[in-house]
Parts: C-alpha cells; structure tokens; sequence
C-alpha cells in the first residue's frame, strides 16, 4: 500500500525561479538538492510538496488550446480571491481566464504559472 503522495513534480525551463514562484506564493521555502541542480523542491505549507524539474526543451500547455495540452493543473484554497489573485499576478503568475466573471455560480479564477503551468484560485 502507498504511504503518501511524496511530491507533485512540475516540469520547466528554469528549477529555481518555478520554485521560488511557488514558495511565495504558497508561503513555503525553497529546498535545492546538492546532487542534483535539475530538481528543486519547494517545501512548509500545508499539503504535498512541490518539485520543480528541469526539461531540456520545455514547452508550456496551451490553454485552452490542445496542441500542448495541460497533464495536470493545481487547485489552491483562498480566503480572498482579489487580494490573492495580486500577490500572484505580483509574483509572476499571468490571469488565464476569470471563470467567476464568466459564470455567475463559478469561484475560481485560472492563471498560469511563470513556467506555464495552469492553476487556480478558488474560493473557499
């Protein structure tokens, strides 16, 4: 039987800048591997840690083309929507698309990470 999910792994250009994005604005830390400068983990929030790892060639999903589509998106809990949504923005994160203005029973908004990865603030 599985223990635990150890850690979700991103893949990207750039280790180090994908996983200090994330450990701002997941109020985390960044942890690089000695042996390894291909793989940086960002660790201290609450949930599964993230891993970072560098793709000779990455190319980021399009959304919401399907050329190169997305294989995973993450979804983080907020309290406030606006004021998280300008931390990301200020971070580095680009607005994908702002589904609560679309849809009236929608609460969450889609964004892309600085590697291009898509994820989402919801409400909670």
């Amino acid at each position: 039987m599985i223990r635990k999910l150890q850690a979700v792994a991103l893949d990207c250009a750039d280790p180090v800048r994908l996983a200090e994005f994330y450990a701002e604005l997941l109020g985390g830390r960044v942890v690089a591997d000695p042996d390894d400068a291909d793989w940086v983990e960002v660790h201290g929030f609450e949930g599964t840690p993230l891993a970072c790892q560098r793709v000779d060639g990455y190319r980021p999903p399009e959304w919401p083309g399907q050329e190169r589509p997305q294989q995973l998106h993450l979804d983080f809990d907020v309290d406030d929507l606006e004021g998280e949504e300008k931390r990301a923005l200020a971070l580095g994160a680009t607005v994908l698309e702002r589904t609560d203005q679309l849809r009236p029973e929608a609460n969450w908004r889609i964004y892309a990470d600085p590697a291009g990865h898509p994820f989402c603030l919801c409400l909670h």
